[in-house]
């Protein structure tokens, strides 16, 4: 595999599923599954029976693949699971870096994340790919929002976005860049990069603070699946286009072992041929490492399984 530091810069944790979006139910099952919208999902692999994506059991799990450290970030289909997050930061601080939520489809989410830095988070999520609401659409740049991302420079914390697919809100980040250009963003889901306009995403990150992560990337690809040839080819380009310094390895843990292992994941990635060493310690880990202020990480030893 390589000497490889390798952090996960897109993962998610909670207790249990409990919310709606958009007037539809989002509720945890038995057996790893989940009621998402309309149908029953298998939201978790089966064998979390009891439906909690829990710190405990991700760290086996990274520990297992090798993964030093990973960012837990956060969606509005997993309800608000900051009180579980300050719990798994205080406890597990060299292993998890974890964003807060605050909901932006409301007016009156300032004063949240005012809340959320008094109680020490240092980044907060913000799923911008949800914010088109039945009874329209919340604009990245109304002025509320705005008003969020100052606070945020201003406090030097970080910015975990996720786009609508491909350009449909390039515009509205290029604003907010230009408005704040020293808040430190992360773009997920590598831009949607299966949706046309996917490298218009891409392309914020010639801007200083913005990096973009690759969390979902497998699902994205699932269609052609393991060793994900297509997702190596995507990586390749984005680096051609923003440099390789610029984007970082995430999984979407826990929804994507649904399909194929954690250690998956990313060992299309240290596997390939078609990636330098370089490239991969930078992509795997040391971007991140960086970029979120880890310290000292710790080093997990390989464990052959019953396979080998």
């Amino acid at each position: 595999m390589g000497d490889y530091t390798i952090i996960d810069a897109h993962a998610h944790l909670w207790l249990r599923q409990d919310t709606m979006v958009n007037g539809k139910p989002i509720r945890t099952l038995p057996n790893g599954r989940s009621w998402f919208m309309d149908e029953e999902r298998q939201m978790l692999p089966p064998f979390m029976i009891d439906g909690k994506n829990t710190a405990e059991v991700f760290l086996s799990n990274m520990d297992y693949a090798q993964v030093s450290a990973a960012v837990i970030t956060q969606e509005f289909i997993d309800g608000d699971q900051n009180e579980y997050l300050e719990v798994v930061a205080r406890r597990y601080p060299d292993r998890f870096f974890v964003c807060g939520f605050c909901d932006v489809r409301r007016p009156g989410f300032l004063a949240q994340a005012r809340g959320l830095r008094e109680r020490g988070f240092r980044a907060i999520a913000v799923p911008g790919h949800r914010l088109f609401l039945p009874e329209g659409r919340v604009w990245l740049t109304s002025d509320e929002m705005m008003e969020l991302f100052r606070f945020m420079e201003r406090e030097g914390m970080i910015l975990s976005m996720a786009l609508a697919d491909g350009d449909t809100q390039v515009a509205e980040m290029k604003e907010v860049i230009a408005e704040c250009p020293r808040l430190k963003i992360a773009i997920a889901h590598f831009g949607m990069v299966t949706t046309d306009g996917w490298l218009e995403q891409i392309k914020l990150a010639r801007n200083p603070n913005v990096m973009i992560e690759s969390g979902g990337i497998t699902w994205l690809f699932n269609s052609e699946f393991y060793p994900f040839r297509g997702a190596v080819e995507a990586i390749r380009t984005a680096a051609d286009t923003v440099g390789a310094d610029k984007l970082m390895w995430g999984s979407d843990y826990p929804r994507t072992i649904t399909a194929i292992t954690y250690r998956m994941s990313y060992d299309f990635v240290s596997k390939s041929d078609e990636l330098t060493h370089e490239f991969k310690a930078a992509f795997l880990g040391m971007n991140a490492k960086n970029f979120y202020g880890f310290g000292e990480l710790k080093k997990l030893p390989y464990i052959k399984n019953m396979s080998e």
